[in-house]
């Protein structure tokens, strides 16, 4: 029989040890994935719930050993499942994923290409210079949601963060915030935020979540002396126009100011759309599109949907489109200049078929 201390002789030097009771209220693994974990005084009533946990980030066929009186016996996951109890307690071994699975591994790289024996380029960048490149991953995240492809997701969040934990290294370099600022405040905004979650507060649906969610902003704003700053104030100048117009009538719906039904948003858009007819300048004509175009991200607003999303998609099916139109206009030797409207519009019939 082997001895728990030999067991741990054995182990590299990066352990964790994690008692059991903390993963009873969790929801993913309350510690770094790239580390063997050691999870003690496990029994059969709170195996079902620790197995749980690690399967949000562990693969069901990841290795676990069951430590009982001295005794490993090497398991997986999907195995512990089918476990109906333990006599007793035990100890669970977490075998590690792959070197650079966690977040503190990354945020160690990103510190090392920021380091005097690190990369010229990273090293050169600025709060100011990264700017753009935190626009464009930002984008190019939104284009890989649009296409629903879940490793295309997975790899654009990639360079997203890339982005945030650049960010937060340049800031401790400068000694203005470190990384536990950027997550202790955003915890504690979140939490804070969510007192029907995390506190007392009963909120009956959706709707209310929202309104409480304002109340607690302007009792924020009031605390840090931002008293007179307006409910639109905070929503950023730099958004594209249509996730402009959607959050501010998003805002203003949470303090009532918003139609009751669907039907007034509806007849809105053809009120503004008889009033873009009528413009008598190109002045007017500026105003009321911009009007009429207000009135349907509302319109988009009551669906539940999201406009800049619906204009993406409705943009890429009229490239996916056109692209047809190139196409079958190649293989016939003709120009699509040298077509009638009613030619190409054949074409693009076909198109829409064939999606």
């Amino acid at each position: 029989m082997v001895d728990l201390n030999s067991i741990l002789r054995e182990l590299p030097d990066r352990l964790m040890l994690v008692k059991v009771d903390c993963l009873q209220e969790a929801h993913v693994p309350p510690f770094p994935m790239d580390a063997p974990v050691i999870i003690l005084d496990v029994d059969g009533a709170s195996l079902s719930r620790v197995v749980d946990v690690l399967k949000t980030s562990y693969p069901l066929d990841h290795p676990v050993e069951v430590i009982q009186e001295g005794i490993k016996h090497p398991s997986t996951l999907e195995s512990l499942e089918s476990i109906a109890d333990i006599d007793g307690f035990c100890n669970l071994y977490v075998h590690p994923l792959p070197a650079g699975s966690s977040f503190e591994a990354f945020q160690e790289v990103i510190a090392h290409l920021r380091a005097a024996d690190g990369c010229p380029w990273d090293r050169k960048q600025t709060h100011n210079s990264l700017r753009p490149y935190l626009l464009e991953e930002t984008y190019e995240t939104l284009a890989a949601l649009d296409l629903g492809d879940p490793v295309k997701v997975a790899e654009e969040l990639g360079d997203l963060l890339l982005q945030i934990v650049l960010h937060a290294q340049i800031g401790m370099e400068e000694g203005t915030f470190r990384m536990p600022d950027v997550l202790y405040g955003i915890h504690e905004k979140i939490v804070r935020r969510h007192p029907h979650v995390f506190g007392d507060v009963e909120v009956g649906d959706e709707t209310g979540v929202l309104i409480n969610w304002e109340r607690l902003k302007a009792e924020e704003r009031e605390t840090n002396g931002e008293g007179e700053k307006g409910m639109l104030d905070s929503v950023p100048l730099a958004l594209p126009a249509l996730t402009q117009a959607q959050e501010i009538q998003d805002r203003a719906a949470r303090v009532g100011f918003d139609w009751q039904e669907i039907e007034p948003v509806r007849q809105k858009v053809f009120e503004e759309l008889e009033e873009v007819s009528q413009a008598a300048n190109q002045e007017e004509l500026e105003k009321e599109l911009g009007d009429l175009i207000f009135a349907v991200v509302n319109l988009v607003r009551w669906y539940d949907l999201d406009a800049e999303s619906v204009l993406r998609t409705t943009n890429q099916r009229f490239r996916q489109r056109f692209s047809y139109l190139e196409k079958r206009s190649a293989e016939t030797g003709r120009s699509l200049r040298d077509m009638t409207l009613d030619e190409m519009d054949s074409w693009w019939e076909e198109a829409k078929d064939l999606e």
